[in-house]
């Protein structure tokens, strides 16, 4: 069987952190970007009024300040072995993130076959950050709906990754998903639950399971 991985880019790749957290600090924004990261968790905002928010609060923000954020994040380690592990296999995999494509797209230079986040204006901004751009997650099924076309896939073989009630609606619409340092509700809704720093531990469990 041919496999289409999906995982998530905040608290699942990046562990117990997020990638407008971790921009945010190169800014000295410590304080602001966790206050919003509470309103959009407590659902008090959603994703576009989140990713409109934070465009403002990054009114600096330079490529600088996103190499160093990226450079510097808590990855889980062996992501790259993971996926090359993958299409070793002949199989897919993608990343498929709520957080800005600028930092997400970065990750095909790891390996992944597709990488995609909310689209924002290019660094430094110049524009208002358009809405429609800025991804739902439902929109995380509908993209996961898309590669399974361009691959010759279906959503039965699919294999999620996540760690937050954002993941759930690709977790019920594929038959594996794996709880990756997750909280109680998406424990509730997966297959498989992984707590730890490697990213191929979390995939072993899947491999394990064939």
């Amino acid at each position: 069987m041919t496999r289409l991985h999906l995982f998530d880019l905040d608290g699942t790749l990046l562990h117990h952190t997020a990638a407008p957290v971790e921009i945010s600090r190169q800014l000295g924004l410590e304080k602001e970007i966790a206050e919003l990261e509470r309103d959009f968790v407590a659902r008090r905002i959603d994703s576009r009024a989140y990713a409109q928010l934070v465009h403002g609060l990054w009114a600096g923000l330079t490529e600088s300040h996103v190499v160093a954020a990226f450079e510097g994040a808590p990855w889980l380690r062996r992501i790259r072995d993971t996926w090359a592990e993958i299409r070793g296999r002949g199989e897919y995999c993608a990343v498929i993130s709520l957080s800005p494509s600028f930092f997400v797209e970065r990750l095909k230079a790891w390996g992944v076959h597709e990488a995609y986040g909310s689209r924002f204006p290019a660094v430094p901004f110049a524009e208002p950050v358009d809405p429609a751009g800025i991804l739902t997650p439902a929109a995380k099924v509908e993209i996961a709906d898309r590669l399974c076309v361009k691959f010759g896939l279906t959503r039965a073989d699919c294999v999620a990754y996540g760690d937050s009630l954002s993941d759930a609606e690709l977790f019920g619409t594929v038959p594996i998903s794996v709880a990756v340092n997750a909280d109680r509700h998406l424990v509730g809704l997966a297959t498989h639950s992984y707590l730890g720093q490697d990213l191929w531990d979390a995939y072993e469990l899947v491999r394990r399971a064939r």
